[in-house]
């Protein structure tokens, strides 16, 4: 616990004052930017900056030529931080009454200015591990000439408080019949898409992947004729020269890119989907050659009734009937039923896609039915669409017969 001093200690709504120095900590933990007022000259000023944490000291990030690092180089500086986590937004029947749910942290002290090298290396690597696990091994260390151009406060966390708010509504007994809506708008922050800047060719790392069951981990599946890798939009080049054909999309979703630049847009596409949990899409890639063929994904995942949908599914002409593709649908398959405890996986199909519907149904897939005016085509009119599914008691026969047909199939060259 910290100790209230007469600089914390609340004149007002005590009941949401703490000093617990765990609660504290999360909150600046869960934070990646502050606050940080301070005066100088005379002047108040109030400065948005990046923290971090080491064990009871908080360090604040900063520019040598910035005034309040300037003003730490003798004695120190003063300095209030605040944090601030907003939770939700509580609205009353009454104006009086509307408020947030939140977590809050002040800290005051005298914060100095770290002059020694290693210090400020080690808070430095703290600050890139906090945007991402493992991101300081994956990257280029600061030379000395950046270490000397960045500048560091270090804040003993002494003089600290907590203030909290959660729960519901709470307001005058005599307005709980109006006839207005309360209740909690719960707030959070999101991570949005990642988005690799232009020349980018790396892989999306994994902290930056969203986690999820499972059933929505883009794990990496390994062939002795494909691997399927989780997609990016590193692919997107050689993806677009690997199925640049009319005849790939005839029947697709999604008009023929005509560009690289235009299959990246169905791979960001892709990447949004899988964000949102509507998808896990992966590339394909001839174990041989080491090209990448083309894409496919699971859809429509629903690990409650444990089932998913393999589709999205375009490959260049070239490996259309080899290994490839008979290896990449029992990589999926498998890893469906003999992983995730699939009870049952399904297929989509354009009515008109006949050449699809004899290879799903040579997978041992049983046609279902026909969805009507079920999607729209990219010309606009409206499909019907063929719908297939194998059970987990047809999957043994199945697998059995598909690694059968993967020994007669010729692998791509």
């Amino acid at each position: 616990m910290y100790a209230p001093t007469a600089r914390t200690t609340p004149h007002r709504s005590r009941d949401k004052m703490t000093y617990d120095r765990a609660a504290a900590h999360a909150v600046l933990d869960e934070a990646y930017h502050c606050a940080f007022g301070f005066t100088v000259d005379g002047q108040p000023r109030v400065l948005p900056t990046l923290h971090v944490r080491i064990g009871d000291t908080l360090y604040l990030h900063g520019s040598t030529g910035s005034r309040p690092l300037l003003a730490a180089r003798d004695d120190g500086l003063e300095v209030c931080v605040t944090v601030t986590l907003l939770d939700g937004l509580v609205y009353a029947r009454s104006q009086f009454h509307h408020s947030a749910n939140y977590r809050s942290v002040v800290a005051l002290g005298t914060a100095r200015l770290v002059t020694d090298e290693r210090e400020k290396s080690a808070m430095l690597t703290a600050l890139v591990e906090k945007v991402g696990s493992g991101r300081s091994t994956d990257t280029r260390p600061p030379s000395r000439r950046e270490l000397a151009e960045t500048a560091v406060l270090a804040l003993p966390l002494h003089e600290v408080s907590v203030r909290t708010r959660s729960g519901g509504v709470r307001e005058d007994e005599a307005d709980l019949d109006l006839p207005h809506w309360a209740g909690v708008l719960p707030l959070r922050l999101t991570a949005g898409q990642p988005e690799p800047d232009a020349g980018v060719t790396a892989p999306l790392p994994a902290f930056l992947r969203t986690a999820r069951t499972p059933w929505h981990d883009p794990v990496a599946l390994h062939g002795e004729h494909v691997r399927l890798e989780p997609l990016d939009l590193a692919h997107a080049d050689e993806l677009h020269a690997a199925t640049a054909d009319p005849q790939v999309w005839r029947h697709l979703s999604v008009a023929l890119p005509t560009t690289p630049a235009a299959t990246a847009e169905v791979i960001r596409g892709a990447l949004a989907a899988q964000h949102a949990g509507e998808r896990v899409a992966w590339v394909q890639r001839c174990a041989v050659t080491g090209s990448v063929v083309g894409s496919t994904s699971y859809y429509e995942i629903d690990p409650q009734r444990r089932s998913v949908a393999i589709g999205h599914t375009f490959l260049g002409r070239p490996w259309w009937r080899t290994a490839i593709n008979t290896e990449a649908k029992l990589l999926l398959l498998s890893r469906a039923f003999d992983d995730l405890g699939a009870v049952r996986v399904a297929w989509h199909t354009d009515i008109r896609n006949v050449r699809s519907q004899a290879g799903i149904e040579r997978l041992g897939a049983t046609r279902e039915g026909v969805l009507r005016m079920h999607r729209q085509r990219p010309d606009g009119s409206w499909r019907d669409t063929v719908q297939y599914a194998m059970t987990v008691d047809e999957w043994p026969t199945a697998q059995a017969r598909l690694r059968e047909r993967l020994l007669r199939t010729a692998p791509a060259a």
